[in-house]
């Protein structure tokens, strides 16, 4: 489950992030309004989690212009502002939900499982099957056959954007862009390093081998 978290205070990205990751979800943050507007545009993120006051352009306006774009990720607004004339204004250029600073961690989290139940992205928590390998984004669970297998959060997440697909091979950059930001240096190797973890966690001891590298190319899973 991913999060474009967009916020330029440090301190408070630093609070809702670790939270967040705590929870299992995977939270990309974006520290300007153009950054968020190029990232939630070239990535499908389930929540957006949208400050209202950033260094260049303001939340209403990323909120407006995502909107205009046809982006329909759930929007959570965040803002030091309580007048109702602020909350309406955030509200009808298309934001989904308002939350004024300072708020407790827990009331963040079930507004945030609230959107979800609402939004068009709630079937993203469904199992995913491949063959014998099941994945349930819900309970942040993988099991091979009876084998429960303990991944990292970003091993969790590079396994999900493979079984999202199967049969389909993906780039690097792709895997790139869905698993660790579409802000991310496209030049590391670190998609080919943690497909070496997984293989070792999925894999390994099976006579069936479910990752498949496709030379020059990229990755798929298939059964």
């Amino acid at each position: 489950m991913q999060i474009l978290l967009v916020e330029d205070d440090e301190r408070i990205t630093r609070f809702i992030k670790r939270g967040l990751e705590a929870e299992h979800y995977q939270v990309d943050l974006a520290l300007s309004g153009k950054q968020a507007i190029e990232m939630a545009s070239g990535m499908t993120y389930q929540i957006m989690i949208l400050d209202l006051i950033l260094p260049d352009i303001g939340g209403v306006e990323v909120c407006k212009r995502l909107r205009e774009e046809k982006v329909n990720t759930p929007i959570l607004m965040l803002t030091a502002k309580d007048t109702l004339k602020d909350k309406i204004h955030g509200l009808e250029v298309g934001a989904d939900d308002y939350m004024t600073k300072p708020f407790a961690f827990e009331e963040l989290l079930a507004r945030i499982k609230s959107l979800l139940r609402r939004s068009p992205y709630q079937e993203a928590n469904a199992e995913i099957k491949v063959d014998d390998l099941v994945l349930s984004p819900d309970r942040h669970e993988v099991k091979r056959g009876d084998k429960v297998i303990r991944l990292t959060n970003r091993e969790f997440s590079l396994l999900q954007c493979l079984m999202r697909h199967p049969s389909r091979v993906l780039s690097r950059t792709f895997i790139l862009e869905q698993v660790w930001g579409y802000h991310y240096d496209t030049l590391t190797n670190v998609v080919d390093v943690y497909v070496r973890y997984l293989r070792k966690k999925i894999d390994q001891g099976s006579s069936k081998k479910l990752i498949q590298t496709v030379r020059d190319v990229g990755y798929k899973i298939d059964g």
